[in-house]
């Protein structure tokens, strides 16, 4: 099974760098969850190649994070910001929790092996 790629990696193979208007233009195309899509209490669920996250989006636009290296650190629960995601390099998709065939990215410069599938699960209403 090969690794699903996103609009941003078909362009890179072509040359080396990208000019940003193209970067932006490729962003537009790459799919996933984007920030504007979560309210509080969304959860996103990433598969990497070598991990799952969950991702439980907090009202200050921070996620309680699960899984993946937080687990193997014994972390458990941990509470940080998600930076975006990125094809490889360095310059950053900020509007995007996570994307298919992208690396997602945390605050403390954490960067996820590249993510394989997103899953957006809406919070339930508290109708109580």
């Amino acid at each position: 099974m090969t690794d699903p790629t996103s609009g941003i990696h078909k362009i890179e193979k072509r040359r080396k760098g990208m000019p940003i208007d193209r970067l932006a233009q490729a962003a537009e195309n790459v799919g996933g969850v984007l920030r504007a899509d979560l309210t509080p209490g969304d959860r996103v669920i990433v598969s990497t190649k070598n991990s799952v996250y969950s991702l439980t989006s907090c009202a200050d636009g921070s996620f309680i994070v699960s899984g993946g290296w937080y687990e193997l650190q014994g972390l458990g629960e941990s509470r940080t910001e998600v930076r975006g995601c990125t094809a490889g390099g360095s310059a950053l998709l900020t509007e995007h929790v996570a994307a298919p065939g992208l690396f997602l990215e945390f605050e403390d410069g954490l960067r996820t092996t590249r993510i394989r599938t997103v899953r957006h699960i809406p919070a339930v209403p508290d109708h109580t």
